[in-house]
């Protein structure tokens, strides 16, 4: 039922999965082993961690869909600001500051995977796919040109704010460390070296060609080198993503990276299928 002040909202499913958790930065000795985990603190309700609030930009050419996701992100505090189109969304990402941009897929003129390609030459902000598309290679898409999680339409308010909210943790968390040496490091397990600090892949062979999501998930399980870790381990511990629809995610990313790693003269046996739980990277004697 709607009230005097609530706005002409489209129709969204309900949903139940608003988990919130803290998220985890796992540090590395260099040998492929877990040293410390650290637990980040959560901010508080609509702020940023500096307690200001944390602006988001929202682009869908829909009206109604900017509109009901605007008025449920300032009930929770947030500053919104709007787009209604893929240039005018870069634009505004080039001269404003935001903490979280949230983007429809399919947008006039220049769709949502272009506006993310040209935001990535010039910023690094977290962005939420909104799409009516929902495949699996949809989202690996999305996920690979450099979004950092995927919602499908319809969805259910609970769950975008949940989504919005650990975007912004881990927006905040990463900063907090931003330029801290101490988490530039070296992983080097099984004849593969990995650079944190300037990720740079590289076998017996030369260099490893490898996307920034490949990078990550192979320092998670080098890190965890010859224990198994299962897909929603690794979508956490890899990309600290809490919420993905389906696992199977992290089993496309590890087929391309066997091939990468086939490709460079790597044994891609190195990453081992435990069928029914997950992988582990085999951890070779020195």
């Amino acid at each position: 039922m709607r009230t005097r002040d609530t706005p002409n909202l489209p129709c969204i499913l309900p949903s139940d999965r608003a988990l919130f958790t803290n998220l985890r930065r796992i540090e590395s000795s260099g040998n492929g082993r877990v040293i410390i985990i650290i637990i980040s603190a959560q901010s508080e309700r609509g702020t940023s961690m500096n307690d200001t609030p944390a602006r988001i930009l929202v682009v869908d050419d829909e009206p109604s869909i900017t509109e009901f996701v605007s008025y449920n992100l300032k009930k929770e505090g947030y500053e919104v600001m709007t787009a209604a189109d893929g240039a005018t969304a870069v634009s505004m990402v080039q001269s404003t500051p935001f903490d979280l941009v949230i983007l429809d897929v399919m947008l006039p003129n220049m769709d949502g995977y272009e506006v993310v390609r040209r935001v990535r030459t010039t910023s690094s902000v977290p962005v939420l796919f909104l799409s009516a598309r929902d495949t699996e290679l949809d989202k690996v898409v999305g996920l690979e040109i450099g979004g950092d999680d995927y919602l499908a339409k319809p969805f259910g308010v609970r769950e975008l704010i949940a989504r919005a909210k650990a975007l912004l943790r881990r927006s905040s968390q990463q900063e907090s460390t931003a330029g801290a040496s101490d988490y530039d490091e070296v992983i080097e397990a099984s004849g593969i070296t990995l650079d944190e600090g300037t990720h740079v892949a590289s076998g017996t062979h030369g260099p490893i060609d490898l996307t920034p999501r490949e990078f990550e998930l192979l320092a998670a399980l080098m890190r965890h080198a010859g224990k198994v870790l299962s897909r929603d381990q690794l979508l956490h511990d890899a990309w600290g993503w809490e919420y993905l629809v389906e696992t199977k995610t992290v089993d496309t990313h590890v087929k391309r990276l066997r091939d990468k790693l086939e490709a460079a003269q790597v044994d891609p046996g190195l990453i081992e299928t435990v069928r029914g739980y997950g992988y582990r990277f085999k951890l070779l004697q020195a």
